[in-house]
């Protein structure tokens, strides 16, 4: 558990990132006159406590909220140690669902038996939803500084929400989009529908206003449509498939897609657009 050298990286007036290993996973903090907002709480209980150390360290004020961009494991995990100090948690209304269906499985499993993943510190755990569940555009203004507040179609889950600063025009988008590696189809994940969130909320997004990606360097609206462009190409691929009869695991991965992405994360697109195009009909 080791934070990045760079430390905290100024990306917008009074909006910093850092990029924390493993994982490279950006936390954000949004700091105000009277407290800081911090974007995503990371992998564990003990990862969380390293990212309230090192605020106070740098910003010399109190964390007075927290913000999950989306439910999964290394954005969440770190929720528990901010409740205990009464930090209020934003986060989508659909979290503890997926809590439920994909989170609580996968941590049941490696606590019962670390082996299976033995990167994973997760032995004190326990899952921690967001204290206030957002459905619908909500603005907040934590230690004095506005925030937006913006849920997502669904697209790499169904818990995606957007983080606008828009006196500092910065936006957080979790792993709707990745900068430094290719976006992953992981647990919970719209394949069919990602391009469409996707370039639903770049439709807000100012020509200098700067994205923070849930994993790498912070990029700008082209970069985002480029992203968008080739989450079509699995789309119409995945649909391709479907229609022609292949299996998940025969059908034929086309080049230039396996030149983005592993051969495992496509098969987890095809078998989650294959069961939404058969619950479609």
């Amino acid at each position: 558990m080791t934070s990045d050298v760079s430390g905290w990286a100024e990306v917008g007036d009074g909006v910093f990132v850092r990029r924390y290993e493993p994982v490279d996973v950006s936390v954000g903090a949004i700091v105000g006159p009277t407290g800081v907002t911090i974007v995503d709480t990371r992998n564990s209980p003990e990862e969380g406590d390293e990212i309230l150390r090192d605020v106070v360290a740098e910003f010399r004020r109190p964390v007075v909220a927290a913000i999950n961009t989306h439910a999964h494991y290394d954005h969440t995990f770190g929720n528990e140690r901010f409740a205990a100090h009464g930090v209020g948690i934003y986060g989508h209304v659909l979290v503890p669902r997926h809590f439920e269906q994909h989170e609580a499985p996968r941590l049941a499993a490696v606590q019962a038996d670390p082996t299976r993943e033995p990167d994973k510190n997760w032995a004190g755990v326990h899952l921690t939803p967001p204290t206030v569940l957002v459905d619908a555009p909500l603005t907040i203004d934590p230690g004095e500084r506005m925030i937006e507040l913006l849920p997502i179609d669904p697209g790499h889950t169904d818990t995606d929400l957007a983080v606008h600063v828009p006196d500092a025009g910065v936006w957080f988008l979790g792993d709707v989009i990745e900068e430094s590696g290719a976006p992953m189809f992981g647990s919970g994940s719209f394949p069919l529908g990602w391009p469409a969130a996707l370039r639903s909320v770049l439709g807000r997004i100012g020509d200098g206003d700067v994205i923070v990606p849930g994993h790498g360097a912070v990029v700008d609206r082209a970069f985002g449509e480029r992203q968008a462009d080739r989450l079509e190409q699995v789309a119409s691929f995945v649909r391709r498939a479907h229609d022609s009869g292949a299996t998940v695991a025969g059908a034929e991965l086309p080049a230039e897609l396996l030149g983005l992405w592993p051969d495992a994360s496509l098969r987890s697109a095809l078998r989650a657009g294959y069961a939404a195009l058969s619950a479609e009909g």
